[in-house]
């Protein structure tokens, strides 16, 4: 994982919203598509985006693959950005 790959994943907008539900729980691929109305065709792009980035994760619990938000990665970005930041102010 790298910042490349998590820049891309967040910048686009249906990724940012698939994030958004998983902040609340962990979801089904098929909770995520309906809550979004994606295909999915579309709904596997994004969610292979984001794992690639590192930013979710998925557990399988029976028949179900579930998917849940990563909040260590973003971690790191907000460590990255106030590095950034007070590196800027030196």
């Amino acid at each position: 994982m790298g910042l490349h790959e998590i820049f891309s994943a967040l910048s686009e907008p249906v990724r940012r919203d698939i994030l958004k539900l998983l902040k609340k729980e962990k979801l089904s691929a098929g909770e995520i598509a309906e809550n979004l109305n994606l295909t999915p065709a579309a709904l596997s792009y994004h969610l292979k985006k984001l794992k690639t980035a590192d930013l979710i994760y998925e557990t399988k619990y029976k028949n179900f693959i579930y998917y849940e938000l990563d909040a260590t990665i973003l971690d790191e970005i907000i460590m990255w950005f106030t590095d950034l930041k007070e590196e800027q102010h030196e």
